[in-house]
């Protein structure tokens, strides 16, 4: 009998990269400042390995699927994609024709945070509305919601609200379904930019589709990069007559992965059971603490209500140049001296108390 010689055991992976980051900065710029969750990254190693049908005919792609539709609805269907900004353009593009215009709030991040795409890529006229903290209501969308059969100006079809705001404030359900109601009821649809999805459901303490599939929201972009996942967002198409040819505007929008399991995985590991709710609460418990510590120090003025996990402040701008140094974080408007300080799944407790001494160590240089 031939001998039949043993298969060597695989070594451990190794990797030629070096790191080239401090692990231990922190900072309260962005939730995508964070690296991913253990889950996640748990997720990817077991897809990985042999090989598995291209751009979305895998196994994991098929099953997230089921997932998507225990949170949005029996109807729900999921096209996962690269980015936020891809998600928000083919969603556009799936509910408007080509001199379809639509709706938003003018701090929308659609607006004022994608460099155009919605306008460049997506071949849309957005029509803009100041609003209180972000929120849109029915009154304020009828400012634009008229002109249908003018040939003149650009016809609007959709009307887009973010949930959380860019301003970090929260839809309740019956704002949402107002809203929904009230553009449907002029033959428009809705799309929810859905960037921060989770930590609005985790403020609220409902399901996810209590302000979605069951407000009448027609097609979502679903986040999870801020919360915890390495890369990857999702078009989910609620209505089914909403979404024509989704998969046709996703490959011509450059958002079709050839390795989609990798995407699909990642969400189902948000998804499946918690762990998309576990990290929001948390983002959100950390943004309630760190509102608490800065309302103590004396001269910083908070400038929306803190309903998720974003703390916008007003203080010195020198105060903020240094303290920009310690920590890292934006301005939101520089001249005002306006700042956004966020909260990710990974923020400690001792983060925020950190940042909140160095603070107050600068605003008492100021003074």
């Amino acid at each position: 009998m031939a001998h039949i010689p043993a298969v060597a055991k695989p070594a451990a992976p190794v990797t030629q990269a070096k790191r080239h980051h401090d692990p231990e900065v922190r900072g309260f710029a962005s939730d995508n400042y964070a690296g991913a969750h253990p889950e996640i990254l748990a997720a990817l190693a077991l897809a990985n390995g042999g090989h598995q049908t291209a751009y979305g005919g895998d196994e994991y792609t098929a099953h997230l699927q089921h997932v998507m539709r225990s949170h949005f609805g029996p109807h729900a269907r999921a096209y996962p994609v690269f980015n936020g900004t891809g998600a928000n353009v083919v969603a556009l593009q799936a509910l408007t024709d080509r001199w379809g215009a639509v709706i938003c709030a003018d701090s929308a991040h659609i607006h004022v945070d994608e460099c155009g795409a919605p306008e460049r890529v997506g071949g849309l006229k957005l029509l803009t509305v100041p609003t209180e903290h972000g929120k849109l209501t029915p009154e304020l969308i009828d400012r634009e919601a008229h002109g249908w059969d003018d040939e003149h100006r650009a016809m609007p079809q959709v009307v887009s609200l973010a949930q959380n705001t860019e301003l970090g404030t929260v839809y309740t359900p019956d704002e949402i379904r107002a809203i929904c109601e009230h553009a449907h009821e002029r033959g428009m649809r809705v799309h929810l930019d859905g960037a921060r999805l989770a930590n609005a459901a985790a403020a609220l303490d409902v399901p996810m589709r209590a302000f979605t599939h069951a407000a009448g929201v027609d097609v979502l972009s679903f986040g999870g990069t801020k919360n915890g996942m390495l890369f990857g967002e999702a078009v989910v198409v609620l209505d089914p007559d909403a979404g024509r040819a989704m998969k046709h505007l996703r490959k011509l929008s450059m958002q079709l992965a050839s390795k989609m399991r990798f995407v699909s995985v990642q969400l189902e590991a948000l998804l499946a059971k918690d762990l998309w709710l576990r990290n929001a609460r948390h983002a959100n418990t950390m943004a309630r603490r760190l509102e608490a510590g800065v309302r103590a120090v004396p001269g910083v003025e908070i400038l929306h209500p803190v309903e998720a996990n974003a703390v916008f402040a007003r203080l010195p701008h020198e105060v903020s140049e240094r303290l920009q140094k310690r920590y890292r974080f934006y301005f939101w408007d520089e001249a005002a001296g306006d700042v956004r300080w966020m909260c990710s799944f990974d923020t400690t407790p001792e983060d925020v108390d950190g940042f909140v001494q160095a603070l107050g160590e600068e605003m008492g240089r100021a003074g």
